[in-house]
């Protein structure tokens, strides 16, 4: 089925989404970039701040699952818009904030901004691709925009000696052009009419359907702890386990950041193409899942290196919001609510690992790495269930 983004009201409205990611980017570093000079604007130590960035991860946790299901029942556009003032209001709030209760409320609203993007603009892309997810993938490139262009504005403000508030308000700036540029923009319908014949079908195996809803919540639990746990530790394991030097013990981590480029650039073609979305992701957890074993078995830096691409490539290539519109298809009237909720394990990962990971690290660096692997197979297994389970449903998109 042609795709509605070859409607130029469709092109202009995928600009403003993807854009609203640039800034997600600059919402995901910007705090720890101006960790130095939040603690003497506020006058505390370095650790409060760092309490103070946590206030992210849990506005996504008590959001996700709310922004989700009512983004089913309102306007996805409402949720895009409702997120954008989410992070004005911290763009805005933080560098002229003296309270730290008040900047930690700020910091929820971050994570806020965060969920009720996800809620409005996944599904929006989902729906205006007739249900394919390609370019739900790109969202994770065009993130790393932002994540790659806060860190140079931060150091140039500083070097030029002026507020470091600044950052914030270039922030602030892009929401304001984009909330003008999104106004006169219509979204398209969420309900689609082809869902009521889908669900109907659903009665005949709801028990298969059940078992692969559980399935695809861990997966997405699964995908994300994958990457946290391994851009947490790989630096430290490959510096402290196999004696490489600070350079390439770093240098292993920018190659994981190629690889994910290149592969969210890889995926995106394949779904254009209506690959198998289990297919993937199948493939890409296998290829993660060996990419480890690789890693944490041999010494040699070059094998390492070229490990630690491919691990990039598979396991950050867009696999899990792949992951996600698979998901969508058990659920066509509901795609809110299941990116709330897929979301939402992702974001518990992004709070557990640090603790398991720090619990294992006191009986090595290497076992805190290398228990990821254990992770990988969990999610090889996962996923070919769900692609099993998911030709028994008979919920793969229709040719």
């Amino acid at each position: 089925m042609k795709s509605n983004r070859s409607n130029p009201r469709y092109r202009r409205l995928s600009f403003s989404l993807y854009l609203n990611y640039v800034v997600h980017g600059f919402g995901l570093l910007i705090l720890a970039q101006n960790m130095s000079a939040l603690s003497k604007a506020w006058n505390v130590p370095l650790a409060v701040v760092s309490y103070v960035i946590s206030g992210v991860g849990i506005g996504r946790l008590l959001a996700y699952l709310i922004t989700g299901y009512f983004s089913d029942k309102l306007s996805r556009k409402f949720f895009v818009y409702l997120g954008m003032a989410c992070y004005f209001i911290f763009a805005v709030g933080i560098p002229f904030s003296k309270s730290i209760p008040l900047s930690y409320f700020f910091a929820i609203l971050a994570g806020v901004a965060n969920s009720a993007l996800d809620a409005g603009t996944y599904t929006t892309f989902v729906e205006m691709a007739n249900g394919n997810g390609r370019y739900n993938v790109l969202i994770k490139a065009v993130a790393s925009i932002g994540e790659f262009i806060i860190p140079l504005l931060v150091s140039m403000f500083a070097n030029l000696h002026a507020w470091y508030g600044w950052s914030f308000m270039v922030m602030a700036a892009l929401l304001i052009i984009n909330a003008i540029l999104l106004l006169p923009l219509k979204f398209p319908k969420h309900y689609e009419a082809e869902s009521t014949e889908k669900e109907s079908k659903e009665t005949k195996a709801q028990g298969k359907k059940l078992v692969t809803t559980v399935l695809f919540v861990i997966y997405g639990y699964l995908s994300m702890a994958l990457m946290i746990w391994y851009t947490q530790w790989i630096t430290l394991f490959g510096n402290q386990t196999h004696g490489f030097s600070n350079l390439q013990s770093h240098f292993l981590l920018s190659l994981y950041s190629i690889g994910s480029i290149i592969g969210v650039l890889l995926l995106f073609v394949l779904l254009g193409r209506n690959v198998s979305e289990t297919g993937i992701m199948i493939a890409m957890n296998v290829i993660a899942t060996l990419s480890l074993a690789v890693l944490i078995f041999t010494q040699n830096v070059h094998l390492s290196e070229i490990a630690s691409f491919m691990f990039g490539f598979s396991a950050a290539s867009g696999v899990m919001q792949t992951g996600l519109t698979a998901f969508m298809r058990l659920y066509p009237s509901r795609r809110g609510l299941v990116t709330g909720v897929f979301y939402f394990f992702g974001a518990i990962a992004s709070f557990t690992v640090p603790i398991i990971t720090g619990v294992l690290s006191k009986q090595s660096i290497g076992l805190a790495f290398g228990a990821d692997i254990v992770i990988g197979l969990i999610a090889c297994v996962v996923v070919t269930l769900i692609a099993i389970l998911m030709r028994k449903v008979d919920h793969l998109p229709e040719k």
